[in-house]
């Protein structure tokens, strides 16, 4: 279902997921490729400050036309990324 962000993996790698210990008909949520412009908008506020509050988070999501759940994936993953590049 593209509304839910999620999409149905293939007949393998539900198998792979089973082999690999998953369970079977579960849904992984689809990977979000994000503009340019869009990563150059979340870089300039990660700049600023590198957590967001629930009111500045519902903004930019609307800002950005994303969910506020990937908005606040990207930050926790920028700040892996920071803590992993010091």
């Amino acid at each position: 279902d593209e509304s839910s962000g999620y999409e149905s993996e293939s007949a393998g790698g539900d198998r792979a997921a089973a082999a690999a210990g998953g369970t079977r008909g579960r849904q992984r949520r689809a990977r979000t490729a994000f503009t340019s412009e869009q990563v150059c908008r979340l870089e300039k506020t990660f700049q600023r400050q590198k957590y967001l509050g629930a009111s500045e988070r519902r903004k930019l999501a609307a800002a950005l036309q994303l969910s506020e759940i990937q908005i606040k994936t990207w930050f926790q993953n920028r700040r892996m990324k920071l803590k992993r590049q010091i």
